[in-house]
């Protein structure tokens, strides 16, 4: 695709449409992710979006005419607060190791290894100690991500329920409910 600048030639390519690249938002699917333009899924094409969910990797390019429509038809819309969080949190981990001046897992990476030594040998294991090891950082890292990343889909997932509110809608009333706890635990009033 690099040398060409399209899918036309691409071995195995179906959709080589390249006139109008934006009809590619309207073909069928189970998910879409508008990744790249603000405002690309607008009131002009929401009705011929035919996806199941759509994740906005981009920032907002769902537009609310368009949010409203989705709504109607059924269209569960994961809103870029969230699902672009997991580059945030990545962002964190790093700030953290910074500050700690050392990696995730550095501290209990040969403990692990020793204590699952210790547990196959006394189930009878006697193979060679090279082959266990210990949590690598990007190991910690990814699960420490897919960790924070459930949690906070399945805690807005279940806010959206409970107060009968869309997807996008709950990510953003519970983050400015956790804004405002956090200023009045701090003292801090509006």
């Amino acid at each position: 695709m690099t040398a060409n600048g399209t899918l036309k030639g691409f071995p195995g390519a179906v959709e080589t449409e390249i006139a109008n690249p934006l009809s590619y938002l309207e073909k069928q699917a189970d998910y879409l992710i508008p990744a790249a333009v603000e405002k690309s899924l607008h009131l002009g094409n929401a009705n011929k979006i035919n996806v199941k969910a759509i994740f906005e990797g981009a920032n907002g390019p769902t537009t609310y005419a368009a949010e409203q429509i989705f709504i109607q038809k059924g269209i569960i819309c994961a809103p870029d607060l969230l699902v672009n969080g997991g580059g945030v949190t990545c962002s964190y981990f790093e700030w953290l190791k910074n500050l700690e001046h050392i990696s995730p897992g550095k501290m209990t990476k040969k403990y692990e290894e020793k204590s699952q030594m210790r547990l196959l040998e006394i189930m009878g294991y006697t193979g060679n100690q090279d082959d266990i090891q210990g949590a690598s950082e990007i190991d910690i890292v990814y699960s420490g991500l897919e960790e924070i990343m459930c949690s906070a889909v399945k805690e807005n997932w279940d806010f959206s329920v409970k107060k009968n509110l869309s997807f996008r809608d709950a990510c953003l009333v519970n983050a400015i409910g956790k804004v405002y706890k956090s200023y009045k635990e701090n003292g801090i009033m509006i």
